[in-house]
């Protein structure tokens, strides 16, 4: 059980380059971050798309030059995924790709769609047999029946269908199409490179493969994209844009710039805010790394306090590991992470992450550091406490196993045994994020700390989660 919140998906796009499949294997690797489960690119040479996906990292699954060969045509479109439990199987793994009336497409979905199982219960009352438990086919039985003449309107017709997050991108062997939802709760990157156009998640994907950067794909519009040119559509109801803000807290890799902002910039803002709001006399401020550097780093320059690597990160473990015998299981975090005892002796510590979801992990860290000869340890979170699931592409748990739920701040201390916690404020994270402060305009979804949800969802119980296939 992990205790961090996980993103759904990453995706990647290219169309009109001689070596697609290739650059879409290395902007996978870029978005790796985004899903660890399952991988796959599907290209298309004009004539046929051609597929291949599997279980397992980027690199394990692409390490012979002889897949590519199986791969041709100068456009692709590629995902990585991470799902919830109980659906870790072959069949969900994306691109999806499938043959109908008016040939063949394929599809990389990165979000939730929240009605997903209603309207998979009205196709298959009217005949429609699914392959895969995934949200995404929903989008590709809605797309073959309609009687639209255009790719862009059956997209828009299928899309218009569903509620809730997608940056979503569609191949066919003539044409790629990529939709970002009118909320806009994912990123979704437009690029160019020597004269192919590029989509992709996140910008850093870019970085690796020297794509130019053109700009963000607005919330609710449609790029269409074929050997003309490409062509921009906005075919839904315009509403308020709400940007997932926990991209900014832990998703997005610090080195992309989303939602109109470099995320590096705005993680070091969340470490001084929360400086400003939870100062403490210590002598040495620790980050959890990697994703609590940044914020770490904003912590010590605003307060002053003295920046030190005492907790080493092991950059080869997995996600999952064997515990060989039952006398020495319960590693827990000591297997990923080790402190420097001669930075953290004697010492008043501030330790810093970004989100605390379970309590369990900190518990741990707050002990190791301990018993690494601090004085005192003082936990600080730079984003508010996390108190209700996420409907919108993360992989949350449910609201009972969420602890800041349940517990007071001071009964979270108790219970992770620090000497103190502090959590950034709502208020602070979003002036941190680029939101004036005063600003009655809601730029962000922070339901997961604030419980106002910007798409309503099918009626759950008070306690459970809605099932992210």
């Amino acid at each position: 059980m992990s205790d961090k919140f996980h993103d759904e998906c990453g995706v990647f796009g290219i169309f009109g380059h001689p070596e697609a499949s290739n650059l879409t294997y290395l902007g996978l690797y870029a978005l790796q971050h985004r899903g660890q489960e399952s991988c796959g690119i599907v290209s298309g040479d004009g004539k046929r798309l051609h597929s291949y996906k599997g279980m397992g990292l980027v690199s394990d699954r692409f390490k012979r030059d002889s897949i590519f060969d199986e791969l041709p045509g100068r456009n692709a479109i590629g995902h990585v995924r991470y799902s919830t439990a109980g659906s870790s199987d072959f069949k969900n793994v994306q691109p999806i790709m499938v043959d109908y009336a008016r040939g063949s497409i394929a599809v990389a979905h990165n979000g939730n769609l929240v009605d997903a199982q209603e309207v998979r219960n009205d196709l298959e009352h009217t005949g429609s047999i699914f392959s895969t438990t995934s949200d995404t086919e929903v989008l590709i039985h809605l797309l073959a029946k309609s009687q639209s003449d255009s790719l862009a309107e059956r997209v828009a017709e299928a899309l218009m269908a569903v509620k809730g997050a997608y940056s979503i991108v569609f191949l066919t062997e003539t044409r790629m199409v990529a939709v970002r939802d009118p909320n806009g709760f994912r990123p979704l990157a437009l690029g160019r490179l020597n004269g192919a156009y590029v989509v992709a998640s996140e910008t850093c994907a870019f970085d690796l493969i020297e794509a130019e950067f053109i700009r963000e794909i607005d919330p609710g519009e449609m790029v269409v994209i074929d050997k003309n040119g490409m062509k921009s559509y906005r075919p839904f109801k315009e509403t308020a844009p709400s940007p997932c803000i926990f991209e900014f807290v832990y998703f997005a890799r610090p080195d992309s710039t989303i939602f109109g902002e470099q995320v590096y910039k705005v993680r070091k803002e969340l470490g001084r805010q929360l400086a400003r709001e939870h100062h403490v006399d210590a002598d040495v401020v620790l980050a959890v790394p990697d994703s609590g550097v940044p914020a770490t780093m904003g912590y010590a320059e605003e307060s002053g306090i003295p920046f030190e690597l005492g907790l080493i990160r092991n950059h080869y473990v997995g996600r999952t590991f064997i515990e060989p015998q039952q006398s020495i299981r319960h590693f827990g975090v000591k297997l990923k992470l080790n402190p420097v005892r001669e930075v953290i002796e004697g010492k008043r510590v501030v330790v810093v992450d970004d989100s605390l979801v379970r309590g369990t992990t900190a518990r741990k860290i707050v002990k190791m550091i301990r018993n690494a000869g601090a004085r005192e340890v003082h936990m600080r979170l730079s984003s508010p406490p996390t108190s209700f699931p996420c409907y919108y592409g993360i992989d949350t748990p449910s609201r009972k196993e969420l602890i800041s739920s349940s517990h007071t701040i001071d009964e979270i201390a108790r219970y992770i045994t620090a000497d103190s916690i502090g959590y950034l404020s709502r208020e602070g994270m979003l002036s941190a994020a680029g939101v004036p402060e005063g600003c009655s305009g809601k730029r962000f979804c922070d339901a997961c700390f604030s419980g106002e949800y910007p798409v309503k969802f099918p009626r759950l119980k008070a306690d459970s989660q809605l099932g992210l296939f």
